[in-house]
C-alpha cells in the first residue's frame, strides 16, 4: 500500500520541485527546521525512491528533441502493469502509464532529432516488449508545441546509450 507523506516532507518536494538548486542550510532555513532533520528527511525520501533529484529540460526551447505520446491497446488487461514496465525499460521513454479510456497504456517519449528513432521506438521496441500479440494497436501523436514541458532525457538521447544501426550497404 501507497503511503502519504506529511506535511514536512510535502513541503520539501515542494521546495524541491520548484527549484532544487539551494543548499541543505538554505532549505532548512526557507522552512524554519533543522539542517540535520533537513537532511535526514532528504535520504529517507531519496532512499524510499519516493523522490528523485534531477535535471530537466524545457522541452519547448530544444528544437532538436522530438517528444510523442503512444497510446497502446493491450491483449491481456490483467496484465497491463507488466507490459507498461517493461515498454517503460525501453530507450527514448520517459515513461509509461496504465490508463483509462480508450487506450490501456500511454507511453511519453523523447527522441533526439531523428523521426527514425521514434518509428523505430513504435513500430520495433513498443510491439517487442510484450509477447508476440500483446500490444494490439498503437497509435502516436508527436507533440507540435508544447507549454511548461520539462523533461529529462531518457535512456538514448544524446548519449552512446543505445548501439548504432547499421545503415544498409
Amino acid at each position: 500500500m501507497r503511503e502519504h507523506l506529511d506535511q514536512t516532507d510535502r513541503r520539501l518536494v515542494k521546495l524541491l520541485s520548484q527549484d532544487a538548486q539551494p543548499g541543505i542550510n538554505r532549505i532548512a532555513e526557507t522552512m524554519a527546521i533543522s539542517v540535520p532533520t533537513v537532511r535526514s528527511r532528504l535520504r529517507n525520501l531519496l532512499d524510499r525512491n519516493l523522490l528523485k533529484i534531477v535535471g530537466l529540460l524545457n522541452l519547448t526551447e530544444r528544437p532538436e528533441l522530438i517528444s510523442a505520446i503512444v497510446g497502446i491497446n493491450a491483449q491481456g488487461r490483467g496484465r497491463a502493469r507488466e507490459l507498461a514496465q517493461r515498454i517503460a525499460e525501453l530507450p527514448f521513454v520517459n515513461s509509461a502509464s496504465v490508463v483509462t479510456g480508450r487506450f490501456d497504456i500511454i507511453v511519453d517519449v523523447t527522441v533526439a532529432g531523428d523521426v527514425a528513432d521514434l518509428y523505430r521506438i513504435t513500430s520495433e521496441l513498443i510491439p517487442g516488449a510484450g509477447i508476440p500479440g500483446e500490444v494490439v494497436r498503437s497509435e502516436t501523436f508527436v507533440v507540435m508545441a508544447s507549454c511548461n514541458k520539462w523533461v529529462s532525457l531518457p535512456e538514448g538521447c544524446w548519449s552512446e546509450d543505445i548501439p548504432a544501426r547499421k545503415e544498409p550497404t
